[in-house]
């Protein structure tokens, strides 16, 4: 891999503004009204979908309210005793927040399928004012995190939550209309199966990304073979191994590997080679190396360990 191509990786992310919890105050209180008011018009009104969306509104609720908390969390500094701080809590937040997304999707399929072979009775005026309702409350309340959502993947979680409901909104007075002009009392189930298979779409990607950080593995972004042929064509190394490359949260990554040298070098030399592989990480966000050298060590020379 060519140097150029490694610094040029995640480098927009140098600039990102701080992420405000201010705006996830303002929808946490307007997804908490249109809860309440979506499952009691989902109850007088007898319509699987709106109360589908308000069991989606409900964890839209606790999502931001988890994604509010852990972004708190994410801006206390390092300890003695948690030395990275709680920069994780961030992508735990979205990994709970996705993983409940896709839960409730699955509920939410189940119970449309058992009533499409036998449908019920829906009031579609109550459906249609509510979806309104809901429409516009789930449309502010994405609006407000939408430039917050491009910079992190908690708040992007938070907004997917949001954005999911306002579509959801929009099929279920789709549905309500239908019910109302075209007497198709099943369309109610149909629709919200097919926000619901959405939804699954949708969460998928936060939660498999949230995953591979949870877990350590090496980012996908990044290839380890090349970043390693690389560091060996520097003057005076004769291989580079044990090596891994992690990330705390969605932009701070941690390289760390041992270091077989070619000669044994005072260490303002191998300060020197080790400014190069710096050099040649930079613009990769790996904000932590951690060089091991070695001499003359007699061990297996694994690129992984």
């Amino acid at each position: 891999m060519h140097p150029a191509k490694i610094i040029n990786m995640h480098s927009s992310d140098h600039h990102r503004h701080e992420i405000s919890g201010k705006n996830l105050g303002l929808a946490i209180f307007l997804n908490v009204f249109m809860t309440i008011a979506e499952a009691a018009g989902g109850i007088v009104s007898g319509s699987i979908a709106l109360m589908s969306d308000a069991a989606h509104n409900f964890s839209d609720v606790i999502s931001l309210i988890i994604s509010w908390v852990a972004n708190r969390l994410s801006r206390r500094e390092a300890t003695l005793t948690r030395t990275f701080g709680f920069r994780r809590s961030e992508i735990l937040a979205a990994f709970i927040n996705s993983a409940t997304l896709i839960i409730v999707s699955i509920v939410i399929i189940i119970e449309a399928v058992k009533r499409i072979s036998s449908p019920e009775e829906v009031s579609a005026g109550i459906m249609i004012w509510m979806a309104v309702a809901s429409l516009i409350v789930n449309g502010l309340s994405a609006l407000v995190l939408h430039r917050d959502s491009r910079e992190n993947m908690n708040m992007r979680s938070a907004y997917l939550h949001l954005f999911g409901d306002m579509l959801t909104s929009v099929a279920v007075l789709a549905g309500g209309l239908a019910v109302r002009y075209m007497g198709w009392n099943w369309a109610d189930s149909i629709i919200s199966v097919a926000i619901a298979l959405y939804l699954l779409w949708l969460s998928r990607g936060i939660f498999v990304s949230s995953l591979r950080i949870i877990m350590q593995f090496t980012p996908e972004d990044i290839n380890i073979k090349e970043i390693a042929s690389e560091i060996e064509k520097i003057p005076g190394v004769r291989n580079i191994h044990h090596v891994h490359v992690w990330q705390i949260n969605e932009h701070d990554l941690m390289f760390e590997a041992h270091l077989d040298l070619e000669e044994d070098v005072r260490v303002s030399g191998f300060e020197e080679i080790l400014g190069r592989i710096k050099t040649l990480l930079a613009g990769t966000n790996i904000r932590h190396v951690t060089i091991q050298p070695e001499f003359s060590v007699d061990d297996r020379k694994q690129m992984i360990w």
